[in-house]
């Protein structure tokens, strides 16, 4: 059975929760409701919904105050958040897109016009998600970032190379990267790299900017400019000779016994005795086996 999209509705009114709910599960949807700001924050800790809708004017915690510590979650940053609220003023219009909302919808609520919004932004949150996850499979040091250096998203790769070269790593562009962020995301002239000062272990990034995928997220592509060579680098990690680790970097970029043999001038049979001593170091049966732990150990 197909897993139903789950919609969280965050709402003070017990009249406005009735008509949505039945609304949302009329067209095949789970709903899950809080009645404050306070209660979706703790809910969000245990489920992670689909899409949320939200009023804007609640007591206490309003709307736009949640819509921001949701989006601080990081777990659910990507979920679109729809306003709902009587308010159609531009200026609450504006603040809701500035707290972190996808789309708005004034009261009183046409259930048909929004579960027709909600299939529309699940739709679209699923193909970002794709394409993120595309992204992850092929390799990218890709990161989005806000204009104050929060980063709301990065592949895995990106991930471990800032937590591995910044040992405070804080989740967020700091220092001098983040003042040159602010002056790209200002539209001052500068430069579309930036290469902050070494980390404490001598290792140089360099931040790209690729491009605006929204209003409030820049696209930024990672790189470290002294990374040693994958032959090194396999060499140290794995315990091999500096031959071993060229004949198993090679394997790892699918190059036969024969291939390897010619491109560092050895007979196949001494590549094959090489190997055969690197699957007894790495634990492995197989030359599938010891090209999937290269590729890992240099990813």
């Amino acid at each position: 059975m197909k897993a139903r999209d789950i919609v969280l509705v965050v709402d003070d009114s017990p009249g406005t929760l009735g008509m949505l709910t039945d609304a949302i599960e009329e067209a095949g949807l789970t709903v899950l409701v809080a009645v404050a700001g306070h209660a979706a924050l703790s809910l969000v800790e245990k489920i992670t919904p689909d899409v949320i809708l939200l009023d804007a004017m609640m007591p206490g915690m309003d709307g736009f105050e949640t819509c921001k510590r949701l989006k601080q979650v990081k777990s659910i940053a990507h979920v679109p958040v729809i306003f709902m609220t009587g308010l159609s003023e531009t200026e609450h219009i504006v603040h809701g897109f500035a707290a972190g909302g996808v789309d708005y919808v004034t009261k009183p609520i046409s259930p048909d016009e929004l579960v027709a919004r909600i299939r529309v932004h699940l739709a679209n949150a699923r193909l970002t998600q794709s394409a993120r996850a595309a992204l992850d499979a092929t390799g990218r040091y890709l990161l989005g970032v806000d204009p104050e250096g929060h980063i709301l998203w990065s592949t895995p790769q990106a991930n471990r190379l800032l937590t591995s070269t910044q040992a405070d790593y804080p989740g967020q562009l700091i220092g001098e990267t983040a003042q040159w962020l602010a002056a790209l995301a200002g539209g001052a002239n500068v430069p579309a790299q930036f290469t902050p000062a070494p980390g404490v272990d001598g290792r140089r990034l360099q931040f790209g900017f690729v491009g605006r995928t929204g209003p409030d997220e820049l696209l930024l592509q990672l790189a470290e400019l002294n990374q040693p060579a994958p032959e090194q680098l396999l060499r140290d990690r794995l315990g091999l000779t500096a031959r071993e680790a060229e004949v198993l970097t090679w394997l790892g970029r699918g190059k036969s016994n024969r291939d390897i043999a010619e491109i560092l001038g050895l007979s196949p049979r001494t590549v094959n005795k090489h190997l055969e001593t690197i699957y007894d170091k790495l634990g492995v049966e197989n030359r599938t086996a010891a090209a999937m732990l290269a590729l890992r150990t240099l990813e």
